[in-house]
């Protein structure tokens, strides 16, 4: 099992999870902490890699994003029962430029473009009906037109220096892979169930 790239072995398992029917094998949890040390942790969709790094967007006002501009670590796991396998990583964060927060905007459905303009992710709101009312406004105010990316809403890039893949096997006898990075280079090493 062991490669000299994770995410060589990374990409593998994603398809292989992906082709086994697992739904959303993109989703991952995503675990911040505030500067003091108060976790939290929450499902994002990965979108792809960049970098050497596993690519997430959100508004940069969530709770999330507010945690990660002031404590710039984080982990994240891809849980895939279908195949009996999760991955690991933890590493620092850092946002993407705006061109690369441009780009995958861009690409998104226009509706999920509404909708980033008028959620204010994690703040307190009225009711479902705040949000399909701002929602209607957006798309009255915008009609045809091009929708430009809120310059509060972008991506960020998680940067491993530890991927560990985990295995299922008979009896609780699991196999674990732990990467490391060392410099520019990444070691391995199996790790006991």
């Amino acid at each position: 099992m062991p490669q000299d790239d994770p995410f060589t072995l990374f990409r593998r398992w994603f398809k292989e999870a992906a082709a086994a029917g697992t739904l959303l094998p993109e989703a991952m949890a995503l675990a911040t902490a505030t500067r003091s040390g108060e976790p939290s942790v929450r499902m994002v969709l990965h979108r792809g890699f960049s970098r050497g790094g596993f690519v997430f967007y959100t508004n940069y006002r969530s709770r999330k994003a507010v945690e990660l501009l002031s404590n710039p670590r984080a982990a994240a796991v891809f849980h895939w029962p279908l195949v009996e396998r999760q991955v690991r990583a933890e590493g620092r964060v850092q946002k993407l430029t705006r061109a690369e927060s441009d780009k995958y905007f861009h690409s998104r459905p226009r509706e999920s473009r509404l909708s980033a303009w008028i959620s204010p992710q994690s703040e307190e709101i009225s009711g479902r009906d705040f949000l399909e009312r701002e929602f209607a406004a957006a798309a009255e105010r915008y009609g045809r037109r091009p929708i430009p990316r809120p310059p509060f809403w972008g991506g960020f890039r998680l940067i491993p220096d530890e991927i560990e893949f985990w295995q299922g096997q008979p009896y609780r006898l699991h196999d674990r892979l732990q990467y490391r990075k060392k410099g520019a280079r990444w070691t391995s090493a199996m790790l006991a169930p």
